[in-house]
């Protein structure tokens, strides 16, 4: 009698148990939907789930080490999905240098209580009629937003009627082609990019408006600080693949890259001179945020490398974790850009169609941009003005 009362008991128990876990499961089902961690997760969920319910059934039908088994496969997961959610909270805390952490809005050129810098008097040029729709790269955002406030009709627009966006490169060159955008500010086009416009008869033109430089960092604690041309090659097509070969610790040098046709990843192509080594996923700075298409994200480890663009890592961003280094003993600074030295400096350019659809406000807007007014918000916004420009 009470072996069968014992049995009675452990079938209750497996039954409250098994509907326990098939609701606890069901809820981890939808809330791995939404996790970042799905691919790893999923797999581990699946196989506890199963390998639980297998012990819950052997356990009632027989005394076996098998069913011991079964319960140490699913402990097994719910060790291993815990180790995977706190190396990924680890992550998290790395300080890292993310466009999701750019306020965009307090650029915007129709909110009076803006970051944007302003000329010194009224400006020269008014745009009158149709206005030119903007958009570019992010780091150019408050570039081309502080000459919409110079220039533009005074109107408040909301976020979907605004003629100043920002797509980043990729999206911008992107809208250009297909016509929603008439006029955008970014580095030069990757050869996909170009090739698009080329290979259906669409006349592009660019014009170069200011100069930039284009910067490696490294976590601060490295205590590398200056790397050659050839240190730069050697890393990113793979050939380098410790600090120590470059005078730093004994560390497996962690690459990052930015997504196919980003104006920083276009940038390292021509920095290189080759194609650059396929990365492992996790060490392509890209996500997905909402609508907009991707969202850089650099984790700053103590043994990774970078790149981005002077003003966008040292102003925009402002992580005082990383060390922006020098290349064969030049530092990027405004200087070294304007004199030359800093041997990664770059123009950035107004590109627009060239045919007889485009807009006619267009081509007086780039004479006035490379005039003086307009080379002096280049200048105020943190960019260097082209040499000559405005003089």
């Amino acid at each position: 009698m009470e072996k069968q009362t014992k049995r009675a008991l452990k079938i209750v128990l497996s039954i409250l148990l098994g509907s326990g876990l098939s609701v606890l499961s069901f809820i981890a089902f939808i809330l791995l939907h939404f996790s970042p961690q799905m691919k790893i997760l999923f797999p581990l969920l699946c196989v506890f789930y199963v390998s639980a319910i297998a012990f819950l059934v052997l356990w009632n039908t027989m005394n076996s080490k098998r069913a011991y088994a079964f319960l140490s496969v699913s402990v097994m997961c719910i060790a291993a999905g815990t180790a995977v959610l706190l190396y990924y909270d680890y992550i998290d805390k790395i300080p890292s240098v993310s466009e999701e952490g750019i306020y965009l809005y307090k650029y915007n050129p129709f909110r009076e209580d803006n970051l944007l810098p302003q000329l010194d008097g009224e400006s020269n040029f008014k745009i009158s009629g149709n206005a030119p729709v903007l958009d570019g790269a992010t780091a150019l955002y408050p570039v081309y937003a502080s000459f919409a406030q110079a220039v533009y009709p005074l109107n408040e627009y909301d976020l979907s009627q605004s003629p100043v966006l920002c797509s980043r490169t990729d999206g911008a060159y992107n809208n250009l082609f297909e016509g929603g955008a008439d006029l955008i500010f970014c580095a030069g086009p990757s050869e996909a990019q170009l090739s698009r416009f080329i290979d259906n008869g669409i006349p592009v033109k660019f014009t170069a408006i200011g100069r930039e430089a284009f910067v490696f960092f490294v976590n601060k604690k490295n205590p590398v600080s200056d790397l050659r041309m050839g240190d730069i090659r050697g890393i990113y097509s793979g050939r380098i693949k410790n600090w120590r070969e470059l005078n730093g610790p004994h560390q497996r040098i962690r690459a990052f890259q930015r997504p196919e046709n980003s104006g920083s990843q276009t940038m390292l192509k021509k920095v290189i001179g080759i194609p650059p080594m396929s990365p492992l996923r996790e060490n392509v700075a890209a996500d997905m945020g909402g609508i907009i298409s991707q969202v850089a994200v650099y984790r700053n480890f103590s043994n990774a490398i970078g790149y981005s663009f002077l003003y966008f890592s040292t102003e925009l961003v402002k992580n005082d974790s990383i060390k922006l280094l020098s290349i064969e003993g030049v530092p990027p600074t405004k200087a070294t850009i304007r004199d030359g030295t800093y041997p990664f400096a770059e123009n950035f350019y107004a590109v627009y169609i060239d045919d007889d659809g485009k807009n006619e406000n267009i081509e007086p807007f780039i004479e006035w941009i490379l005039s003086a007014q307009g080379q002096e918000l280049i200048q105020k916004t943190g960019y260097v003005p082209l040499m000559g420009s405005g003089d």
